[in-house]
């Protein structure tokens, strides 16, 4: 009886097996922080919109015509019961939507009093930046849109960081009447 293994000591040799056999942690990685924002594209050009300054994100909308409004004014639509003015935001800038209507969406911005849908040519969805590759130095814009750009993240190209909550301040963007 001797050679009788008590329980406890079973337990013993499982642990010990255990932990000779037991991989070791993984090596820490480093921490990147990075920027998020959501991505969308005008013409050319990449843009990066942050996170708070679009409340969401719809497929381009029908809207009803506005008489007596500037151009770039597209109407008005009905969102889940609300009137959201449709603005379309190359026409805003002086230049043209892409004719691909599928990929379009709006950009949703309630910001203070200013409640209003941005068409944009295409939607990316949420973009990551790291910290580091954020640059106040802007590349040559136009006049119209430097005002809201507040920066820039390089990848593959440049990601514009475009203010929302800016052109809802700005006079010219509030002024619709012809």
């Amino acid at each position: 009886m001797s050679d009788a293994k008590t329980p406890f000591k079973l337990l013993q040799e499982i642990d010990q097996r255990c932990r000779q056999l037991a991989a070791g942690l993984p090596s820490q990685q480093e921490v990147v922080q990075t920027w998020s924002g959501i991505g969308f594209r005008m013409g050319e050009r990449h843009f990066v919109a942050p996170m708070g300054e679009v409340g969401e994100v719809l497929h381009e909308q029908r809207y009803t015509m506005l008489p007596g409004v500037k151009d770039w004014v597209k109407g008005v639509a009905n969102v889940r019961g609300r009137l959201l003015p449709v603005m379309d935001l190359c026409g805003f800038f002086g230049s043209e939507l892409s004719p691909l209507r599928k990929k379009r969406r709006l950009l949703v911005v309630d910001h203070q009093e200013v409640f209003a849908g941005l068409t944009v040519d295409e939607v990316y969805g949420m973009q990551h930046f790291p910290v580091d590759s954020f640059s106040d130095q802007l590349p040559p814009l136009e006049s119209s849109i430097r005002p809201f750009v507040h920066g820039v993240f390089q990848r593959e190209q440049p990601w514009l960081v475009f203010s929302p909550h800016s052109l809802a301040k700005d006079p010219g963007f509030l002024d619709v009447a012809l």
